[in-house]
């Protein structure tokens, strides 16, 4: 039953252009702002991508390109998982969160990983802790990270292996999906054309692909049984693990960067489809805008802002910002566009499956309520809800059923696949990173050897068997993936916000989420903790308290350093008297910091032998 309600049926398309401006907005002022104020962005910056070119990791890539491999590594399942299963709570909390995260708190982030990690060499976010707060955050950083990226390459796999069984006809343009990104990218990367042509034909041959899928699906079924596999989804993670563990050992240009601009076009043609679908068909919201959940439910507070990470903040995204982004960025100055945008694009996604799950799944609210009975309901249905939903917007525009619903998987698979490629490339780089701390060679310098364990650890830990659809992954394991995201978050905003505070800027723009981030997720590592002890669950009790210890640690490290930095910060104001300091001069008033954020050398060779 709801318990707030507006007593009329709200039309999607008016709530999605209200979002759309509100985006817009926050694009257009706060952004620039940041730009400006908070990171001093510089246009004669020699980015690391122009400083340390190897052709491989190195590479200056137009903006336009960056953004598409930056937004659908980012914009994996998370983005539509987590809002599909929050409108449990309603759909006002849900999007309220979304804006306000997305504005206020997702593009500090996300853009500031970016800014920062350019400024200081491409360095990962993890030893960029260790540069700006101390070696010991870098440990914490690199330990919460091992974990979060672990259980995001595993999750994925088995979101993908469950789309592929329920959705045969998605296999066919998914697959050939990768040799038309190569052909792509060979032929940009040869001719030094625009890759705007190019990726736009390959969408048209994506979606020509689903009439193909849908005439010949391909299921392996049979290839399960003749190998006494009890689940099909199992076979398709092997295969999935195996493509991965090739993708990140070859160039970005080759695959990663063009099948990426593919994607990004899914993008606009996805919440293209869902804006003129609920435009044309009229839906209107079947949820109540504030739900009367069951007794013995997860409580709104704090859970929602762990429920919805990727799609308000997510700390996954500092991950890649500071992993690949960072190496392939041309100019300082597309910072703003990559890394704020795309945390916009990202919001963008998370409201489509907010109005998907509410406004595309059900004609009435009784209907609704059949699909968002429980919490439990709510989780195990949030994917086929979005799908369900998406195929409901493309029906209304006369796409035949059958057709839209392997349209709305396809999106859903190459999201998630493109961050499963970035995700086990990020995993490589963390690998190589213990071995160097551990000084052990060839964990650092090997990339066979770092890159097998980064396959190795998440298959295992997807084969885990379990019950139902989701498996012990994602079933079980996965209620410990909002709390260790949204940490990886509050450190990232921490270092953020040390930086800032040391060239003597205002820090409030990272430390206002970074409070309410840590406040949400301590909260609900407590919860957690309380129910999983009760419940006698004594794999996740152990873990939720270790990662609670490590949030508290946060919060230490963290403290002291930002009260280190405000003592030890220069006296450097703009003519106005903000205190915005352009680098250049904050450089020069700081020569130590001068030197770290100047690329002085490239990096190993044989880091990447």
């Amino acid at each position: 039953m709801p318990l707030l309600d507006l007593g009329v049926a709200v039309p999607a398309f008016v709530v999605a252009a209200v979002v759309g401006v509100l985006f817009f907005l926050g694009y257009r002022y706060y952004s620039s702002y940041l730009a400006r104020k908070v990171y001093a962005l510089e246009p004669a910056f020699v980015t690391p991508a122009h400083e340390f070119n190897d052709g491989n990791d190195f590479v200056p890539t137009n903006k336009h390109v960056l953004f598409g491999h930056h937004f659908t590594s980012v914009a994996g399942a998370a983005p539509i998982v987590g809002p599909a299963i929050a409108v449990f709570w309603g759909w006002g909390p849900a999007l309220t969160w979304i804006v306000l995260g997305t504005i206020f708190a997702a593009g500090v982030h996300d853009f500031g990983a970016l800014a920062v990690s350019v400024r200081h060499k491409a360095k990962s976010i993890g030893t960029l802790a260790g540069d700006v707060i101390n070696g010991r955050a870098r440990k914490l950083f690199l330990a919460i990270i091992f974990f979060l990226l672990t259980l995001v390459n595993a999750v994925f796999a088995v979101v993908i292996g469950n789309l592929f069984v329920a959705n045969p006809g998605a296999v066919i343009p998914i697959v050939l999906e990768i040799p038309l990104a190569i052909a792509i990218g060979v032929y940009i990367y040869r001719t030094r054309s625009s890759a705007l042509l190019p990726s736009i034909a390959g969408v048209i041959v994506l979606y020509a692909l689903i009439l193909v899928g849908n005439a010949f699906p391909i299921s392996l079924d049979g290839l399960a049984e003749a190998l006494g596999v009890e689940q099909t989804r199992n076979v398709w993670v092997v295969l999935l693990f195996i493509y991965t563990w090739v993708a990140s050992r070859i160039p970005v240009w080759v695959l990663l960067q063009p099948r990426d601009y593919i994607n990004s076009h899914q993008l606009f043609i996805a919440l293209g489809v869902i804006g003129l679908g609920l435009i044309v068909g009229m839906n209107t919201i079947q949820a109540p805008v504030v739900n009367d959940v069951p007794e013995g439910s997860p409580s709104f507070f704090p859970f929602l802002f762990i429920t919805i990470a990727c799609g308000a903040i997510s700390g996954f995204h500092s991950l890649v910002s500071s992993g690949t982004t960072s190496k392939q960025l041309d100019k300082e100055t597309d910072a703003r566009y990559v890394g704020y945008m795309g945390a916009v694009g990202e919001g963008s996604l998370a409201t489509g499956a907010v109005l998907a799950a509410t406004a595309g799944v059900a004609a009435s609210q009784a209907d609704w309520e059949a699909l968002y009975p429980d919490f439990a309901t709510a989780s195990g249905g949030a994917v086929g809800n979005f799908v369900n939903g998406v195929a409901q917007f493309a029906n209304n525009l006369a796409i035949p059923l059958d057709l839209a619903t392997i349209f709305a998987a396809v999106v859903v698979i190459s999201f998630a696949a493109t961050t499963m490629d970035t995700g086990v490339r990020l995993q490589r780089y963390v690998v190589q990173e213990i071995g160097e701390l551990l000084n052990i060679r060839v964990l650092s310098r090997n990339l066979t050897v770092a890159t097998t364990i980064a396959v190795v650890i998440p298959l295992a830990m997807a084969l885990i068997p379990g019950e139902g659809e989701a498996g012990y992954t994602f079933g079980v394991l996965w209620q410990l993936f909002g709390t260790t995201n949204q940490l990886t978050a509050g450190l990232a905003l921490s270092v953020i916000a040390v930086w800032i505070t040391r060239r003597g800027r205002n820090p409030m723009a990272a430390l206002v989420p970074l409070v309410f981030l840590l406040g949400m997720t301590t909260w609900a590592l407590i919860v957690n903790l309380l129910r999983f002890i009760e419940a006698e669950e004594w794999v996740l009790a152990p873990l939720d308290a270790l990662i609670f210890v490590l949030a508290v640690w946060l919060i230490v490290e963290a403290g002291i350093a930002l009260l280190a930095a405000r003592r030890e910060r220069p006296a450097v104001v703009d003519a106005d008297g903000t205190g915005g300091g352009q680098e250049s001069v904050v450089a020069r008033a700081n020569p130590d910091d001068a030197m770290s954020d100047r690329p002085v050398g490239g990096p190993d060779r044989d880091d990447r032998r």
